[in-house]
């Protein structure tokens, strides 16, 4: 049988060999102040309901979304606001930021533990209390769960594609999390079809983690509503649009437009872990597996963390760095934020720390373009890099919208593929944010 694909991409080194075969370690009693920014999702930031002084509970909600688009945050472990501030986060941004002083006491929030039964729930009743738990996108974009799960009433759900490429090199918390949490996974998975009836439940993952496929295929036997399917190992294989086209051959068009308008809804399988954990388990999200990796680190391991955790810390407890790193990334080496500080919190959407040697990280000097096309052929949405670089360097920001700039990924296959090592999708990105930050403005 045909494994499933995108068309073009590549084939970076994967690097996976550091943690694929190592089980989750908890590391749930950190030992600084957990830190909780107010922007860990996209869309507008939230507002403390705490003050400085004040004493909170595991579980407890300290932060209120403020808008359609929003999540709130709760807290992961029970102590004292020791102040509220600005604190630096993954993308360089500084942000307003709850900072609790862990009291190890991890008393809970009354209100945790509620069970519900989601076949006698209505679907507005569903998406409130995955609403309330917070729950945003775990494999990185960080959109609330709960507005992916309310598309407009008049397109027609008929597939939720589950996420289990983990295509970035280097990762391997979503694998671990299919292996050790498939159960939940599959049971996420059938809470989210109940709000619609329509639709089949794929699960997509690449043909590397033939375990992991074995294994929820084995948890989905007799559920006649939830497929697996092996997809072929390749970069960017689980972006979104590209995920689509693997499993359904529908194409996401340009402009705007949404995977609900092909009838489809994907989630990443830790996120749909974390339906199950809100409906199931009645608890927030609190906590997330970061694998924390690389060549430069002594001890790779997949790490399960209370949000809010150092990464300091956690690199400290991965044995520290066996050499000084040419490069500190949070998430995955292609899509993920070069960093200049460790002293960061994770956030909802953290997925690896990861720490490259001066070998791994290749970071060769910038030539010039030679035209060679390399970029355009590994394009995932056939776009041409090249020219949109020149476009982004010009600051011709018309010309780059008409050459489809703003639908740009940002999956970095173009400077990868780049003999000349062109930074390719740091211009793209640029250019994306000035256009963007230009139209707020006229607004």
């Amino acid at each position: 049988m045909a494994r499933l694909t995108f068309k073009r991409g590549i084939h970076p080194p994967h690097g996976k060999h550091y943690t694929e075969d190592k089980p989750i370690e908890n590391y749930l009693d950190p030992k600084g102040d957990l830190v909780y920014p107010m922007v860990q999702h996209i869309g507008a930031p939230c507002e403390p309901l705490v003050k400085r002084g004040d004493r909170v509970l595991v579980g407890q909600k300290i932060a209120e979304a403020q808008a359609f688009v929003s999540a709130p945050i709760h807290s992961s472990v029970s102590g004292t606001v020791k102040a509220i501030t600005e604190s630096l986060i993954p993308n360089g941004q500084k942000v307003k930021a709850i900072v609790v002083e862990n009291d190890h006491e991890y008393e809970e929030d009354p209100s945790l533990n509620k069970a519900y039964n989601y076949k006698d729930m209505t679907r507005e009743e569903i998406i409130n209390v995955i609403k309330e738990a917070g729950i945003v996108g775990m494999g990185g974009a960080g959109f609330p769960t709960h507005i992916k799960l309310s598309p407009p009433e008049d397109k027609e759900i008929d597939h939720i594609i589950l996420n289990g490429a983990e295509c970035e090199p280097y990762l391997t918390s979503d694998y671990r999390v299919m292996l050790e949490e498939s159960e939940r996974i599959i049971e996420g998975l059938k809470i989210i079809l109940t709000l619609f009836p329509k639709a089949r439940g794929v699960i997509g993952i690449e043909d590397n983690k033939p375990e992991a496929i074995k294994i929820l295929k084995q948890h989905a036997a007799g559920q006649d509503r939830i497929d697996v399917v092996s997809l072929k190992t390749k970069y960017p294989q689980g972006a979104e649009k590209q995920l689509i086209y693997a499993v359904t051959k529908r194409e996401v068009p340009f402009k705007g437009k949404l995977p609900a308008d092909v009838g489809c809804i994907v989630h990443n399988v830790d996120t749909v872990v974390a339906v199950q954990r809100a409906i199931r388990r009645g608890r927030p999200l609190m906590r997330r597996i970061v694998t924390v990796t690389g060549g430069a680190i002594k001890e790779p391991k997949n790490f399960k963390v209370r949000i809010g955790t150092s990464y300091q810390e956690l690199i400290d407890a991965a044995g520290g760095f066996t050499e000084e790193p040419v490069k500190l990334i949070s998430g995955g080496p292609m899509m993920g934020m070069a960093l200049y500080n460790v002293d960061l919190p994770v956030v909802k959407g953290t997925s690896a720390i990861l720490a490259l040697t001066k070998k791994e990280a290749n970071d060769g000097g910038e030539l010039n373009c030679i035209r060679c096309g390399k970029c355009i052929e590994v394009c995932p949405l056939n776009l041409i890099p090249s020219e949109l670089n020149a476009l982004a360097l010009n600051k011709d920001w018309e010309g780059f919208e008409k050459l489809n700039g703003l639908e740009c990924l940002q999956c970095g296959c173009c400077s990868f593929a780049c003999p000349s090592k062109r930074h390719l999708v740091q211009s793209l990105r640029t250019a994306k944010s000035t256009i963007l930050q230009n139209r707020r403005k006229k607004k």
